[in-house]
């Protein structure tokens, strides 16, 4: 009777076994679901908040930045129609402001320095000349005794070239985002609190450098192109815009777009991944820079031709500030991410043209909007070009961002 019961208890155990993992598989199964969930809306609920943030640090009014600086520079101590943000007391920081870009002009700043000169000002002192600050700091940068005597740190042009001379000396700076560029100069105690400026000088350095000093100028067209350089530098966009990640245009609607010109009215697609985005602005940043055949593209704006950029260095140099290791010859890139048609293209796609014995012999970068930024040969420049004049030599696409 023992025997039995036990053979009938073990007969019974196997099936209780099996419901009792089918009901714990299901359980985890459940509470996975729900973690799922929770993480697609926690995704959604971040990036919303994200968009919010986006839209407020870019929200800078370029017209009325423009217009105050056409005013103050031409003599005049009339004010925007619309309040420029920032630019409350705009005849002490626009004057300021102005130095700091002629500094950088004089010693051939690219227009990135510029605008984390400016930055760090406008966060340091809100571009005024302080005599007092944090302890001993001082002047625009509220630079400290290690920068010079009181009167140095208090002279702008003096505390603009100290702060450019000790930028130019970190190492990449150009593909650093501002506040860690303007943190390894300035060592604050509150870093991210640059971010905050990088609109506001952008937007300062490009009306100062299309005003020169006294001369106001009606300015009503280079707002326009003011806030498209804008977008384009740093491709800030506002959120919920229209897909223009993939597009069918061929660039015609630009018109002629000058060698090693910006094309007016670009913009960075704000819907390309940010890698894409970082790669773009960096190419776009070295328009006009000379060609040089096997250029390592390491400093396209020094007076070194080896540090220029050839059309497979630009791609490589890129898209490394981006994060993304290229190899090194059109030869090697063509085989780089994966195969697309050219008739789906997306910015940031590689475009191969002059097909030879050992593969492509030219490279460049898909803009979005029809439009490609390359470096072509020697005696030229990097430049925009139209996808029609390119479409038919095209030989390879490549995406290496999905």
């Amino acid at each position: 009777m023992n025997r039995r019961r036990a053979l009938l208890a073990a007969g019974l155990g196997t099936p209780l076994i099996l419901i009792v993992l089918v009901i714990l598989l299901t359980t985890a199964a459940v509470a996975a679901l729900g973690r799922d969930q929770q993480a697609r809306l926690n995704s959604q609920a971040a990036q919303k908040t994200a968009c919010t943030r986006n839209n407020t640090d870019t929200t800078v009014d370029t017209a009325a930045v423009t217009e105050q600086v056409q005013a103050v520079l031409s003599g005049s101590h009339a004010k925007a129609s619309k309040p420029a943000q920032g630019l409350e007391r705009p005849q002490e920081q626009i004057p300021n402001a102005k130095i700091i870009q002629e500094e950088g002009e004089a010693r051939r700043v690219p227009p990135r320095g510029q605008v984390i000169a400016i930055a760090t000002a406008l966060q340091e002192s809100r571009l005024r000349n302080l005599s007092s600050g944090d302890r001993d700091s001082l002047g625009l940068f509220q630079q400290r005794p290690s920068w010079g005597t009181p009167e140095q740190r208090q002279d702008p042009r003096r505390a603009s070239r100290k702060f450019y001379s000790r930028l130019l000396k970190v190492k990449g700076w150009q593909q650093l985002p501002l506040t860690e560029a303007a943190q390894k100069v300035q060592r604050s105690g509150f870093p991210d609190a640059y971010a905050q400026w990088e609109p506001l000088a952008t937007a300062l350095q490009h009306a100062l450098t299309n005003t020169p000093a006294g001369d106001g100028g009606d300015g009503n067209d280079q707002q326009q192109t003011d806030a498209a350089a804008l977008v384009a530098l740093f491709g800030h966009t506002s959120c919920g815009q229209t897909d223009t990640s993939r597009d069918d245009s061929d660039g015609s609607k630009f018109g002629k777009i000058p060698a090693g010109a910006r094309p007016d009215g670009y913009q960075i697609p704000a819907d390309a991944p940010p890698q894409v985005r970082t790669a773009l602005r960096w190419a776009l940043d070295q328009l006009g820079t000379p060609y040089q055949w096997g250029g390592t593209c390491t400093n396209p704006h020094g007076k070194n031709p080896t540090e220029r950029c050839d059309c497979s260095s630009l791609m490589q140099r890129a898209y490394g500030v981006a994060g993304v290791k290229l190899t090194r010859t059109t030869y090697t890139q063509v085989r780089e991410g994966r195969s697309v048609s050219v008739n789906v293209l997306k910015p940031g796609d590689l475009l191969f043209t002059h097909d030879g014995p050992k593969g492509p012999g030219h490279v460049g970068m898909y803009m979005g909007h029809g439009l490609i930024v390359h470096a072509p040969q020697t005696g030229d420049v990097v430049r925009v070009t139209k996808l029609a004049a390119w479409k038919r030599g095209i030989v390879a696409a490549r995406r290496l961002i999905n």
